[in-house]
């Protein structure tokens, strides 16, 4: 699989998502066989998040990865009301313990929340100091909130910002995405493939898709990994989603499938609210 830099490594440019996972203890097997069927396929990158089941979606990552840690890069975030200096330092023991690991790759700042950025990072760099993170980054930040972060960070420290991005959300295609390419940052996409079904329904897309023997959901992937420095993280716990998000990065969409696209998904003509979930 394709791979880009993040973090100072290489790391797949389709990564397995987990939010919602940990919330139902019947589907638990179903979701740790899930997650290591994406590792043998090059989706080595997995994400997920303290506020996921409130550390279930963790527990689940922790099973999947038992004896294979070296295989993955992890990365987890910090809900907002736990970063401060104390918070955080409490957090990632937590989170430590439920991954059943001694490292996280990559910690996040899930949201701003009510404590200076300076105060995280200052908890943050303390981490990577003490080796339980290897870098840290942010997500749901926009231009503005990064701009903050970089008069408050020691140079190129946030090694990521990861935001809602798919075809139906593309308002950080206006002045957040160039800005960060610019910056050569890596951005995170998640819910690459929208919610509720209602993105991959459109004809459009399933008209790309028939072109090229894929699904909708493989081609809105590739829609978004057709750019540098693009990581998309979508969620599957059935077996043959799995596979068709792993073979999603061999997928190259023509001019003719972009315009069709951008007809049916318009590109934002002026700075729009991030948008969140």
């Amino acid at each position: 699989m394709r791979t880009l830099e993040l973090a100072g490594g290489a790391v797949p440019v389709i990564g397995q998502g987990t939010w919602r996972m940990g919330e139902d203890r019947s589907a638990h097997k179903l979701e740790v066989a899930a997650l290591r069927q994406g590792i043998d396929l090059g989706m080595t990158l997995i994400d997920t998040a303290e506020m996921y089941a409130e550390g279930g979606a963790e527990e689940v990552v922790g099973e999947a990865i038992a004896g294979r840690r070296d295989q993955v890069f992890l990365v987890s975030k910090v809900y907002p009301h736990n970063a401060n200096r104390k918070g955080v330092a409490q957090a990632i023991e937590r989170s430590l313990r439920r991954l059943n690991t001694d490292y996280i790759d990559l910690y996040l700042l899930h949201w701003r929340g009510q404590y200076p950025l300076e105060e995280t990072v200052e908890a943050f760099e303390r981490l990577r100091e003490e080796g339980k993170i290897g870098r840290w980054g942010v997500s749901n930040f926009d231009l503005d909130d990064m701009h903050e972060l970089a008069s408050v960070s020691p140079a190129n420290a946030c090694a990521t910002n990861q935001v809602l991005y798919n075809l139906e959300e593309r308002g950080i295609e206006f002045d957040l995405l160039p800005w960060s390419q610019q910056q050569r940052l890596p951005v995170m996409a998640y819910c690459p493939i929208g919610q509720g079904g209602q993105m991959l329904g459109n004809a459009a897309l399933a008209q790309v898709a028939a072109r090229h023997a894929a699904t909708p959901a493989q081609v809105a992937l590739a829609w978004l990994l057709r750019q540098d420095n693009v990581i998309a993280i979508p969620k599957a716990v059935r077996p043959e989603h799995v596979t068709l998000n792993a073979q999603a990065a061999q997928l190259k969409l023509d001019a003719a499938d972009l315009t069709a696209l951008d007809r049916a998904f318009r590109a934002p003509q002026r700075k729009q609210r991030l948008a969140m979930v």
